[in-house]
């Protein structure tokens, strides 16, 4: 799946959201990630190409034909991949968050003459 479809946070929601539920439907996906159901449709179908994401067909309580969304090794890699990434990024905006807070806190206890 393209970075471009998907940033990082919201790819690893996915892919966890798969692991924890692969019955979830394309609907429920996107609610639960506050993004269009033809964009998890597009997603979709970018992990399946890409061997992320296996189909499996079944039929709900409802008599709909509906699919377990499961995970394969390459899409287990992929989503620590993910992951990594999403991290390394968080870890970098605590970083400039951090030195934002102590420069604002030092301005605090040093208040200027405002004459």
């Amino acid at each position: 799946m393209s970075e471009h479809i998907l940033d990082d946070e919201s790819h690893v929601r996915l892919l966890d959201l798969l692991t924890d539920n692969p019955a979830l439907s394309q609907r429920q996906l996107a609610g639960e990630l506050g993004i269009s159901l033809g964009k998890v449709n597009y997603c979709l179908n970018a992990l399946l190409d890409r061997g992320y994401v296996k189909a499996v067909n079944f039929k709900n309580s409802n008599n709909k034909r509906g699919y377990l969304y499961q995970l394969t090794p390459t899409g287990i890699t992929a989503k620590a991949r993910a992951a990594k990434r999403f991290l390394a990024s968080k870890q970098i905006e605590y970083e400039r968050l951090a030195q934002e807070i102590g420069s604002l806190r030092r301005e605090i206890a040093e208040p200027r003459d405002a004459t």
